[in-house]
């Protein structure tokens, strides 16, 4: 059996300034409803389908693989929004990219504390 990650709910306190924030830093078009969630597709056919939830949110992480022009604007519009970024999840490394696996890559959070990060190369997991 083919098994491939079609979507994922990321909770949220509002589902419409959580989705949109996510897609104008990653440059993605606009979210779109579908029921309760406001849906963030990304070009492999996953989607982040975020949910607003009264309480405490379960803090998440989540990576985005882009190329370089992506990666650059990304940076940019996580700058022009005054946000803090680190080249580590551990938060140690504030105003730095890391080089991890011979790409760039850098840790930001989103306006509910998810840890968003951005990268250009996968990861080597040897």
């Amino acid at each position: 059996m083919a098994a491939r990650l079609d979507h994922t709910i990321v909770w949220c306190r509002d589902a419409a300034a959580s989705a949109a924030f996510l897609a104008d830093i990653l440059g993605r078009p606009a979210p779109r409803p579908f029921l309760q969630f406001m849906v963030v597709a990304m070009d492999n056919g996953v989607s982040l389908d975020f949910m607003a939830k009264a309480g405490e949110i379960a803090l998440q992480h989540y990576a985005f693989l882009v190329d370089e022009a992506g990666f650059d604007a990304g940076l940019e519009r996580v700058r022009a929004r005054g946000l803090d970024w680190w080249a580590d999840p551990g938060r140690t490394r504030p105003g730095e990219i890391n080089t991890y696996g011979g790409g760039r890559g850098f840790y930001f959070l989103s306006p509910d504390g998810h840890l968003l990060e951005l990268l250009t190369k996968p990861y080597p997991v040897d």
